[in-house]
């Protein structure tokens, strides 16, 4: 199924529902999670995925996952979480147990998407690194310049990011128009750009023990 505009991951929509094992996920990881179903031949594993744009409203998180879980419960032999703690302080951790569900390991998709040890080594050093997967780079105005209200005041930008030195891109595809896009993103921004290719990384190894 091809996802056209990320409506998928902005609206929230249950794939194939009434499989063995569901994944609840983020919508900003609808795509990903497509992909790994497709090239793994995971057909015992449905999708539904949560709103998107909880990604900049992480106090949303807990109760919508909740929801969902109570929702699907009886549907399903197993559920799986397609979070990390997303800036929910450790509540989406306590909610998960609370529920007999597991999540993925990590403080947010940047850190699994570079492998939660690998990111955990290099964090210090990167403290004043802004990061873009895939994702947020399709989605820059609505995910980043929109709700920082730099779309109506771009005096704000130095304001917000005069403290970070670059933008990290960490690809999970090959994609020459998105690592274009990507660096555009980083002008806008004032920042200098990396592009670090990071394929699924945790993700990938989380969702193989679904």
């Amino acid at each position: 199924m091809q996802i056209k505009d990320d409506v998928l991951a902005q609206d929230g929509i249950t794939l194939h529902a009434g499989g063995k094992s569901l994944i609840i996920a983020c919508g900003a990881l609808a795509r990903e999670i497509l992909a790994l179903k497709k090239l793994n031949g995971w057909e015992h594993m449905d999708l539904t995925c949560l709103p998107a744009i909880y990604h900049v409203h992480p106090e949303k998180i807990t109760d919508a996952v909740e929801t969902a879980v109570l929702k699907h419960k009886t549907d399903y032999a197993q559920i799986f979480i397609a979070y990390a703690d997303c800036g929910t302080g450790g509540l989406l951790a306590a909610k998960c147990a609370e529920l007999g569900v597991e999540l993925i390991q990590g403080p947010h998709c940047y850190s699994f998407f570079e492998g939660n040890a690998a990111f955990e080594k290099i964090s210090e050093d990167e403290f004043t690194a802004f990061y873009l997967t895939d994702f947020l780079v399709r989605q820059f105005d609505a995910f980043v310049i929109k709700p920082m209200g730099l779309d109506r005041h771009p005096e704000l930008r130095d304001m917000y990011f005069g403290n970070y030195e670059k933008l990290v891109y960490q690809a999970q595809t090959d994609n020459p128009e998105l690592t274009e896009k990507a660096k555009l993103c980083a002008e806008r921004l004032g920042l200098r750009f990396e592009r670090r290719f990071t394929g699924y990384g945790d993700l990938e190894t989380a969702l193989a023990q679904v």
